[in-house]
């Protein structure tokens, strides 16, 4: 049977292909929580220790654990059964949030540190997985549409979960937000289970499962991008965005929610809205340029230039900090900037990478 090779619509891709349906879905109930998780940690670790240079640091946790992981969790999702991973990954966030509950006095804040690495540590085994398996569970006309889909939830999700957990944080407290988030996770393991998906691992892959292959799976990918210059650069976008942009982006987002524009118990409303608008651009923002970049590999990296020209001058907006409302749309023209360089940059690989090495 020959797969679907003409792009496929968002309507017809979510109502015609099931698992497609069960990732999505799964993805949407835990970045809901996901981004309680992040309003909510954050507000209590500024409660507990009055610093703001400690929830500065919980956001450096936040990146580095990810970024720790994700080389060794690239490799399982290229020998593992990645529908496993999934599974495995939501089970074990589930578990660890649950952990923050605990953490109720200002001794307890090193705590906070520790349950968020390892609850970021098992996304970065999470997020790999799931974007390998995407090429796997849709054809070929049906990626462009899954990818800018799924992207476009995410930043939906941080418009939305960032703004109910601001809000929930601000009126009622943190703890909430944790049994919640515990509970998106484990809601979407069972979706992800539902997937119907065999995993035929690459031949290169099949010897024993050790230390050492792992290793020189890791190395394979290594010599991979050396030899392949063009998928160095792009996959080096989503890293740059993280490290130049997003990361002080956070830190200084708490400052101005702690010090300048207060809304809420230790501005954690303000908080909210603030990742919440720039969920907004995140989503809008791949949206609007696919409609004129289409799977095009040429109109794709000129997009992705592009975004990092808006990125700049919502940077350049935000500056001055004259208002909450200037702050706001610089913000707004930042996530588009992001969101459009991270999806395309992601669509791009998505389409020129040989499975073998698509974790």
């Amino acid at each position: 049977m020959m797969q679907q090779t003409s792009p496929v619509g968002y309507g017809a891709l979510v109502r015609h292909n099931a698992n497609f349906r069960y990732v999505w879905f799964g993805q949407i109930i835990s970045l809901l929580g996901d981004w309680f998780d992040l309003i909510a940690s954050a507000s209590l670790l500024a409660l507990l220790t009055k610093n703001s240079f400690a929830v500065g640091g919980l956001f450096v946790v936040r990146m580095l654990a990810p970024f720790v992981v994700t080389p060794l969790a690239g490799v399982m999702a290229d020998r593992f059964n990645r529908k496993y991973l999934l599974i495995f990954s939501d089970l074990m966030r589930g578990g660890i949030v649950l952990c923050f509950l605990l953490v109720r006095r200002p001794e307890d804040a090193w705590l906070l540190y520790v349950i968020t690495a390892l609850q970021l540590g098992f996304s970065g085994v999470y997020f790999p997985a799931r974007s390998a398996i995407l090429p796997d569970l849709v054809t070929p006309g049906e990626l462009g549409a899954a990818n800018a889909l799924s992207s476009a939830t995410w930043s939906v999700m941080l418009a939305l979960g960032a703004g109910l957990g601001g809000l929930a944080a601000g009126q009622f407290g943190v703890y909430p937000s944790f049994v919640l988030d515990a509970l998106t996770f484990f809601v979407s393991a069972l979706l992800q289970s539902r997937i119907k998906y065999t995993f035929t691992p690459h031949e290169d892959h099949l010897g024993p499962i050790t230390a050492y292959s792992l290793f020189g799976n890791y190395i394979e990918g290594l010599r991979y991008l050396r030899h392949n210059l063009d998928i160095l650069f792009i996959s080096m976008h989503k890293g740059a965005a993280s490290l130049i942009i997003s990361g002080a982006f956070q830190v200084i987002s708490v400052a101005l929610a702690e010090k300048v524009f207060v809304i809420g118990q230790q501005g954690g409303t303000g908080l909210g809205i603030m990742f919440g608008v720039v969920g907004v651009g995140t989503g809008i923002g791949p949206i609007i340029a696919r409609a004129f970049t289409g799977d095009r590999d040429r109109a794709q990296r000129i997009a992705i230039g592009l975004g990092y020209v808006l990125n700049a001058i919502g940077m350049a907006i935000m500056y001055p900090l004259y208002s909450f409302e200037t702050v706001l749309l610089g913000m707004a023209l930042r996530g588009i900037g992001t969101g459009m360089s991270w999806v395309l940059s992601s669509q791009l690989l998505l389409q020129i990478l040989p499975n073998r090495v698509r974790g």
